[in-house]
């Protein structure tokens, strides 16, 4: 296939990886499905609107819409083919005695100066947030002029990554140090670009303080806040709409998280029990923090894939780090100042949209783009423009002196 040709420096073993459901456990899901029974009507489950935060949640007639078409005519092979069409691999990497079989999508260049770029997802989200990216740098660019590799890679715990180990605690930096190694052991250790959002860009602003990341881009910096409410008065009309949409996240959209970090061994055995309850948490936040309610379709080809996998119960780990004894928020830590070139771009319907005057205070931001619209899936709601975005950080840079350190 094109874009194949991973760099002759590489030191990890690659191979290739075909996603494939096995016939029975496809059967049984779809049993499972069936069998699965959708709560009683409540008051709270009849009035709930999931696009207010102040709500109650997803909508019982929602759920009730979803489990027929996801039974009657969602296709899963459909979006295994889909899959298969890029360049799956899965690499074995070593850490602290624990061997992470970690999955990646690549796109390759055969440009000699072509910059690496590490994209990286959150939760509820996968790499399948970053198809109709690809999508569209392989419609502009060819394998000789595309001037990026891309790595789109399943963070440990998520989709067809394994891990973490069940025998000890797992951190946001321990995820961070896989996927430099995962970077580095592609041959790409002179120097990389590390973008994310949601827990990407908790992890990219970790790669951040390594020396093979020469500059960091995220889409997300909750945890900055104002020094006083002076600050936000003097703010813009724009940006104190941003701050109520903060505030309103930090006040009453923010349960589920409590509960990744506090419960997390009680909602990953629930959301592993039924396909319909793995769909009512994660299709909610899909719909919330979206800018407009993506198609059915896209929030099916996650859960569906988060159930085969198991991932939920596997990929929260880092949730326990925000509501610890003491709460590490990796975007206000100075220990994660980012010296290096740093980009940001503002959806404003993001589930928490910082205002850049705020972003500003955790690192070097030479660059920086407020859109008009979009959400916190940023990549999948709205491809071209991401793209761009990627392009002119890379452009304003790779060639900083900071880049160089």
């Amino acid at each position: 296939m094109p874009y194949d040709q991973i760099p002759s420096e590489a030191s990890l073993k690659v191979e290739s990886f075909n996603c494939h459901v096995p016939d029975l456990q496809l059967e049984g899901f779809k049993f499972l499905l069936r069998v699965s029974p959708i709560g009683p009507q409540t008051y709270e489950n009849q009035v709930a609107d999931v696009n207010d935060y102040t709500s109650f949640g997803i909508h019982r007639t929602w759920l009730e819409d979803a489990k027929k078409y996801w039974l009657e005519e969602y296709n899963w092979r459909k979006t295994e083919d889909r899959f298969n069409t890029y360049n799956n691999y899965t690499t074995e990497i070593e850490d602290d005695g624990f061997k992470y079989n970690i999955h990646f999508i690549g796109l390759f260049s055969k440009k000699a100066d072509a910059v690496p770029l590490l994209l990286t997802h959150g939760w509820p989200g996968s790499f399948i947030e970053f198809l109709d990216v690809l999508e569209e740098f392989k419609s502009k660019y060819d394998e000789n002029s595309l001037p990026y590799h891309i790595i789109v890679p399943s963070l440990p715990g998520y989709a067809y990554s394994n891990g973490p180990p069940t025998d000890r605690n797992t951190t946001t930096e321990d995820a961070a140090r896989i996927l430099d190694k995962l970077m580095v052991g592609l041959g790409f250790g002179a120097g990389y670009v590390a973008q994310g959002g949601d827990v990407g860009s908790f992890t990219s602003r970790v790669l951040g303080t390594y020396d093979s990341c020469k500059a960091v881009h995220i889409n997300l910096c909750i945890g900055v806040m104002p020094e006083s409410e002076e600050e936000v008065k003097n703010m813009s009309a724009t940006d104190q709409k941003h701050m109520k949409r903060y505030n309103d996240f930090g006040t009453q959209g923010n349960a589920y998280a409590r509960m990744h970090g506090t419960r997390p061994a009680t909602i990953g055995l629930v959301l592993s029990s039924s396909p319909v309850a793995l769909l009512a948490w994660v299709g909610e936040k899909f719909n919330q923090w979206s800018d407009k309610n993506p198609p059915l379709s896209q929030i099916l080809d996650d859960v569906t894939l988060y159930w085969f996998t198991s991932s939920f119960p596997r990929a929260i780990f880092g949730y326990r780090q925000f509501f610890a004894p003491v709460p590490q928020f990796f975007h206000s830590d100075p220990k994660y100042y980012i010296k290096k070139p740093f980009g940001y771009s503002l959806f404003p319907e993001e589930l928490a949209p910082v205002p850049v005057s705020l972003v500003k205070k955790t690192g070097n931001l030479i660059w920086h783009r407020e859109h008009e619209s979009g959400g916190h899936f940023a990549a999948m709601e709205k491809p071209k423009e991401f793209v761009k975005d990627m392009e002119d950080f890379i452009a304003a840079a790779w060639n900083k002196p900071e880049a160089k350190m």
